[in-house]
């Protein structure tokens, strides 16, 4: 007999989750976490830490305040590192007791150390000061996330060059600051600095910003971005980076086309790699992507079929969010539980920029690839009287209906409070409905949430006349 159900290897969103789902249905259960705190990436170097960086750059700089009240505020000189990193780590630390305080409630045993495969069955977990442990399951669940991927380029050992989870241990803040890579923690984080006066300049090897977004707002999130300062750099990749020895000097990038930046500091996000290595998982039959990510099928089922993986550690789309559903699914697969063997057909995406940026659903340029008949509607936060409230001037809302059911197929946010706003349209994509829940549901007055409202209506009158 197994000593436990399910061994979970990870304590991220996808691995707390996976368990609690398996400790619910009367299974034993058994987490291994290799770092002395619980939580993986999401609650320690990426998902929470980094969006309450982002507040406190709001705070401290006064940003939100500017113009509002006629008031010009600016980041206190004085701001010290410790002034920036308060708040992430309060934030950091209750997180780290929630997950342990629901693990420890649902009767899950918790093994710190490093975990590896031994045999299909069994894992081995390497501990610093005592002898190693075993543990056998009946399943195993794999949700060991991912690391930010490290390209040969950049002398990382040097204390001003930056990955997206060093970065979070940052010694001062820089006076200038190169960010490599646009995506989304390329763009979060710059965004964060420039909100605090620091000069940024972004490269990113592809054409827009963050292209699998609408083109609307792709291009929307790229002015607003300009207008906090970034220097943009896009279509270009560096081919050469010098760091002097003195830290007075700057670190210079040249670009492919022979463009000099020169940084006091750098960060380069340039994708992640999953967590794979030192698993044993390749030994047992357990197929492994480019990056290392582990390949799975229906059920989040690897070839190995008591083996499941779940998180980051499978790839896209890599959010904390996605992560607990798959790892729902993949209990409720393993064990054989009542539930929905699949996600949910629509799943949001939630950008922390500043403006943040949030979308569920088809894009404009999706729907005209497939030929599907559509109208768009739009509300601006301008003419919003919440938003006028809270001086949100650039904020937009977008709907994308079908143009002869109206069926709501489509939602785009950006702005003030984007990733709550766009759970409405998600709600109503999930359960098929048409732009008459929006003309008949009474939204709260003043609100953002009205622009529903409004944006349907100016579908209606776009269709009306003739303007699709």
């Amino acid at each position: 007999m197994a000593d436990f159900d399910l061994v979970v290897i990870g304590s991220g969103p996808a691995g707390e989750w996976g368990a609690v789902q398996a400790a619910l249905a009367g299974k034993r259960v058994a987490v291994v976490e290799k770092e002395p705190v619980l939580g993986g990436t999401a609650a320690n170097t990426g998902t929470l830490p980094s969006k309450t960086l982002r507040e406190t750059a709001l705070h401290l700089s006064g940003l939100k305040a500017r113009g509002l009240y006629s008031v010009e505020t600016t980041l206190r000189h004085e701001a010290t590192v410790s002034d920036f990193l308060y708040r992430e780590r309060r934030v950091k630390g209750m997180e780290r007791e929630r997950i342990a305080g629901n693990l420890q409630r649902h009767g899950i045993q918790v093994i710190l150390g490093t975990g590896s495969l031994e045999d299909a069955h069994t894992v081995r977990v390497r501990h610093r000061d005592q002898p190693d442990t075993r543990l056998t399951g009946d399943v195993i669940l794999v949700a060991t996330g991912s690391s930010p991927y490290r390209p040969p380029l950049y002398p990382f050992g040097d204390t001003r060059v930056h990955d997206s989870d060093e970065v979070l241990e940052i010694g001062r803040l820089p006076s200038s600051l190169v960010v490599v890579g646009g995506g989304v923690i390329g763009c979060e984080y710059a965004c964060m600095f420039a909100a605090l006066g620091i000069p940024v300049t972004l490269v990113e090897v592809k054409p827009e910003v963050l292209p699998f977004l609408d083109d609307e707002f792709s291009a929307l999130l790229a002015r607003r971005m300009e207008a906090l300062g970034i220097r943009l750099r896009f279509g270009h990749t560096v081919e050469k980076v010098e760091v002097p020895t003195a830290c007075e000097e700057p670190i210079r990038l040249t670009l492919d086309s022979g463009e000099e930046v020169d940084a006091d500091q750098v960060l380069v996000a340039s994708g992640r790699s999953a967590n794979t290595a030192g698993l044993g998982l390749e030994a047992l039959g357990v197929k492994l992507g480019a990056r290392g990510q582990v390949e799975v099928g229906p059920g989040f089922q690897t070839a190995v079929p008591h083996i499941y993986a779940v998180g980051d550690v499978i790839g896209f789309p890599a959010l904390a969010s996605t992560s607990m559903d798959q790892a729902r699914i993949a209990v409720e697969h393993a064990f054989d539980l009542e539930g929905p063997l699949a996600m949910a057909p629509v799943l949001p995406y939630g950008i922390y920029t500043i403006p943040e940026v949030s979308m569920a659903g088809e894009t404009e340029e999706d729907l005209r690839k497939k030929g599907v008949p559509y109208v768009a509607g739009r509300a601006q936060f301008s003419t919003n009287p919440r938003g006028q409230i809270i001086g949100e001037m650039h904020g937009l809302l977008k709907l994308l209906f079908h143009r002869e059911s109206l069926k709501l197929l489509g939602v785009h946010v950006i702005g003030e409070q984007a990733s709550e706003l766009v759970h409405v349209g998600l709600v109503a994509m999930l359960t098929g409905s048409s732009a008459r829940l929006f003309i008949e549901t009474c939204f709260n007055y003043p609100t953002l949430s009205e622009a529903y409202k409004a944006a349907t209506f100016d579908a209606l009158d776009r269709l009306k006349h003739g303007l699709v």
